[in-house]
């Protein structure tokens, strides 16, 4: 399981931008931008929670706070019990992360890019071997894992990204808009691996703009806006609140009753 508590993260604005003059966002103040005011949400173990909000609300900086990339000015990141804002090896063993930034090594194959990290995680012989195996085949890699990963289109090159990324068979796993530029049959095998993690009991944090796939596969849902998180709790109760069974219209009341709060 994994708990976050009101995390915060500011930022300093460079002289350039406070000379600017004053900006009409709220969270621009005391020489600072406050990227993420107050974020609390929990992921329970086979549970995915869909992690919404527009553009700029803050989510980006969350998971990347959640992948220890960013250390938070305050609250807390749990997983498991054990505070990972302290111990900071100790969420990278347990978190596997894949974020839209996330780069492969343009000169090595798929399948080396995959083992690569799997080394990285302590895998080894036997171990690493079957590991690797088991991912290749349900993630669909097997026509494509001796290309390098510069000549990988962008179902591919995705596909071995969620592999690296999962490899050390991490007890939470964060996908930051996993699906973004697929096609069909690419997107619906991430859907597929995703519903296989919520299977054996694995929580999944999963960013999206794409309500349609909050529909297929979430159990919970966490709504940022302007750097708060302004709903967490089931979808049911997301429907409720946002005052209708499309998820796309609940989701613009939210944030409409937000905005006047």
């Amino acid at each position: 399981m994994i708990e976050v508590k009101a995390l915060q993260k500011r930022f300093k604005l460079t002289k350039e931008h406070q000379q600017k003059g004053k900006s009409k966002d709220i969270r621009e103040h005391d020489g600072y931008f406050h990227s993420v005011k107050n974020v609390s949400f929990s992921c329970a173990q086979g549970e995915v929670l869909g992690l919404l909000g527009p553009n700029g609300a803050g989510k980006t900086t969350t998971l990347r706070m959640l992948s220890t990339a960013l250390k938070p000015d305050s609250g807390q990141i749990t997983i498991n019990g054990q505070d990972i804002i302290k111990k900071p090896l100790i969420g990278r063993r347990s978190i596997g992360f894949l974020s839209g930034s996330t780069g492969l090594y343009g000169r090595l194959s798929a399948r080396e890019n995959v083992e690569y990290f799997a080394k990285l995680h302590g895998l080894k012989g036997r171990e690493l071997k079957s590991r690797c195996d088991a991912l290749f085949e349900k993630l669909d890699m097997t026509e494509f894992l001796d290309k390098r990963a510069e000549h990988l289109s962008t179902g591919m090159k995705q596909k071995t990204n969620i592999a690296r990324a999962v490899i050390h068979q991490p007890d939470v796993v964060v996908l930051d808009e996993p699906t973004t530029g697929l096609d069909i049959m690419t997107t619906q095998t991430v859907i597929n691996f995703i519903r296989e993690l919520k299977n054996n009991g694995t929580p999944v944090i999963f960013s999206t703009h794409h309500l349609d796939e909050v529909a297929l596969l979430c159990d919970r849902i966490c709504v940022i806006d302007k750097g708060v998180s302004c709903f967490d709790d089931s979808v049911a109760q997301f429907k409720t609140q946002g005052k209708s069974d499309e998820l796309n219209q609940a989701f613009m009341n939210l944030l409409q009753g937000a905005a006047h709060v």
